[in-house]
């Protein structure tokens, strides 16, 4: 998108955009009105990257709580595998079981 220059020497403003997957040129405009769209489409670019800047601060933020999650989800199994080893429980084909041979007399 911008500003061309053709051989006359007269300037003008084109926007590019996807069609079937060939880039094509559009014409806007020449003087005020070529500004006014360059304008528009300068702000309209910038409200675009502050979208994407929010969303990828929001995805930061949401990682962080998953992987600080994710943390406290460990330490709880571990903390939930070494009492109920304390315990005289084991893991038989994934399930607690108390030891036969544990006593708690």
């Amino acid at each position: 998108m911008g500003w061309e220059t053709r051989n006359r020497g007269g300037s003008y403003y084109t926007r590019s955009r996807r069609v079937n997957g060939r880039v094509v040129r559009q014409y806007v405009g020449v003087g005020v009105i070529g500004e006014l769209a360059a304008e528009l489409d300068a702000e309209e670019r910038a409200e675009r990257e502050a979208r994407r800047e929010a969303l990828r601060a929001e995805q930061t933020r949401a990682r962080e709580v998953t992987d600080t999650l994710a943390d406290l989800e460990a330490a709880s199994r571990q903390a939930m595998t070494d009492t109920l080893h304390a315990e005289g429980f084991h893991r038989h084909k994934g399930q607690w079981r108390k030891r036969r041979d544990s006593h708690d007399d």
